[in-house]
């Protein structure tokens, strides 16, 4: 069966197509392979692989899947030699099907949104993405949330590679099919949010205190343990959620903390 799958994604190629632009890019000067695969090596035994935890690392030159951390057979029930020989086909044949469509829509987004900015800007670009696996053989379908930044940027500031850092939800969110966002910093130093709910450039501006809480929230502090550190009242901790709620576009503490996932606050 293995064998009769991997004969039949090297003939279709009916998923890398959507990423032909892509490979159009006119790259310049792109690392060789096997330094790339050797520093993300290092990187995986850096931060350790734990369960529910993967990355990968797509290669636009030839629209391929350069890297990935093989505990993904585990989890997909794809075998890891498939991800080797057609890792693009392979990793889209296991999105579920009805997130297809939007995640093809979503990579043009991004396609064109990174060509529209600076070189600065475009080292400070990253989106994140919801979207559901489905299992090979049981047909078990799971949730994903992936955290996605450009890996190297070639020096005609083309998106040469990326990196995905993947992990599995444990509860499905409130999302029913495939969600995502993007940001950036301006040259300004002014953080950009684009979201599939909100698909327009949204400035975002959180205040010092506002900082604070979004750390204790990413750290997974509950709201009166947020009011000890910070010294702050409950009633104080509730506004700034709600305000952080507010300027960030989300509809609920569980869609701030994905579009969280995605900045850097320091």
């Amino acid at each position: 069966m293995d064998k009769v799958l991997l004969k039949n994604l090297k003939k279709q190629n009916k998923f890398t197509k959507f990423f032909q632009n892509w490979a159009d890019q006119e790259f310049k000067k792109v690392p060789e392979l096997s330094e790339v695969i050797r520093d993300l090596e290092n990187l995986s035994h850096t931060i350790g692989i734990q369960e529910g935890l993967y990355i990968a690392c797509f290669d636009y030159q030839n629209l391929n899947l350069a890297f990935f951390t093989e505990n993904a057979e585990d989890l997909t029930g794809y075998p890891a030699d498939m991800f080797r020989q057609k890792g693009m086909e392979t990793a889209f044949t296991m999105i579920h099907p009805e997130d297809r469509p939007e995640l093809f829509r979503f990579q043009e987004i991004v396609f064109r949104a990174f060509h529209q900015l600076s070189m600065t800007e475009k080292r400070s670009f990253e989106f994140s993405y919801t979207t559901r696996w489905v299992h090979r053989t049981s047909l078990e379908v799971f949730w994903m949330l992936g955290r996605v930044k450009p890996y190297f940027i070639d020096q005609n500031g083309n998106f040469a590679m990326d990196l995905h850092v993947i992990v599995r939800l444990m509860a499905p969110p409130k999302v029913d099919s495939y969600d995502w966002n993007y940001t950036y910093v301006k040259d300004d130093g002014q953080r950009v949010m684009v979201s599939k709910n909100q698909p327009v450039d949204t400035p975002v501006k959180l205040t010092k205190k506002q900082k604070q809480v979004v750390k204790l929230i990413l750290a997974g502090y509950p709201s009166k343990d947020i009011s000890e550190k910070l010294n702050i009242s409950m009633n104080t901790v509730g506004t700034h959620r709600k305000n952080i709620l507010k300027k960030l576009g989300a509809r609920n503490v569980v869609d701030m903390m994905k579009i969280l996932a995605s900045y850097d606050f320091d």
